[in-house]
């Protein structure tokens, strides 16, 4: 995938310049209330785009826990990734975003559907009080592991902390994602509409700790992004046929499957 032509994409911004209270009102709105019927609206309109032009599938849907908090934690390569990653669940997700992407009119979607920035570059507390408060009342969180989109079209090599510090933080579990082919859908502009493939893997689970120490926040992170690396890979390797006829009979022997190689 690495060596395939992918579109330019424009270069990243790393520092919001707007002060950390003009985004109270967003994250105000997360914390007090469940995404709306903006999200339903939108799940909708973006759900038929992936299965018309990216005929997205998905494998593993159901260690998507049906109730309870749950981090969910995919790779990144587009702005898509949001809608694929909630595409196979009925739970309303909500989403952390860089905090540039709100503006108007898009922040008034993204505030009632159950999006909440991060600015990136900054220490940004407000997004994990955020976090937690969805986690708290037994919400879903999407969270990257990389941060940013891969530019490289690779899985990124380096886990940032904070995905290690929310899991461990609230003690929910993570269900790490790979998605597959989603590098390029921003070869749109060339007509080119690959195949996307979801799979989520197994939830992981760590031990609950209230103030985890850096080192700490990195080792979970480090797991987290260890485990979408070997679904990817898995996938990259072996192929959507051969994954699945695997993760069915795992389920029909009544155990997990584990990527090809892995250890389990």
């Amino acid at each position: 995938m690495a060596d395939e032509q992918l579109a330019s994409m424009k270069a990243q911004v790393y520092k919001d310049p707007r002060p950390a209270e003009y985004f109270d009102r967003f994250h105000k709105r997360v914390r007090e209330h469940e995404p709306n019927w903006v999200y339903e609206l939108v799940r909708v309109v973006t759900v038929l785009y992936g299965l018309i032009f990216f005929r997205m599938r998905c494998i593993g849907s159901d260690n998507v826990p049906a109730r309870g908090r749950v981090i969910l934690a995919p790779n990144h390569f587009s702005f898509m990734d949001h809608f694929f990653t909630g595409a196979f669940t009925r739970r309303r997700v909500n989403f952390m975003a860089k905090s540039q992407l709100f503006s108007k009119p898009m922040q008034w979607i993204y505030s009632p559907g159950g999006v909440f920035p991060v600015r990136r570059g900054h220490y940004d507390e407000d997004a994990f009080v955020t976090a937690n408060a969805v986690l708290g009342r037994g919400g879903a969180i999407v969270m990257y592991c990389e941060g940013g989109r891969s530019r490289s079209g690779n899985v990124g090599d380096k886990a940032r902390p904070g995905i290690g510090r929310l899991a461990l933080e609230s003690g929910a579990p993570v269900v790490p994602i790979a998605i597959y082919g989603s590098q390029r859908v921003r070869n749109w502009k060339k007509l080119q509409f690959p195949k996307v493939l979801v799979q989520y893997g197994e939830p992981l689970q760590f031990p609950q700790v209230a103030r985890p120490t850096r080192e700490q926040q990195q080792g979970a992170a480090d797991e987290i992004l260890g485990a979408i690396k070997a679904l990817y890979a898995d996938l990259e390797q072996h192929g959507e046929k051969q994954v699945r006829r695997r993760v069915r009979a795992a389920r029909r022997a009544g155990g997990a499957a584990s990527p090809a190689g892995a250890q389990s």
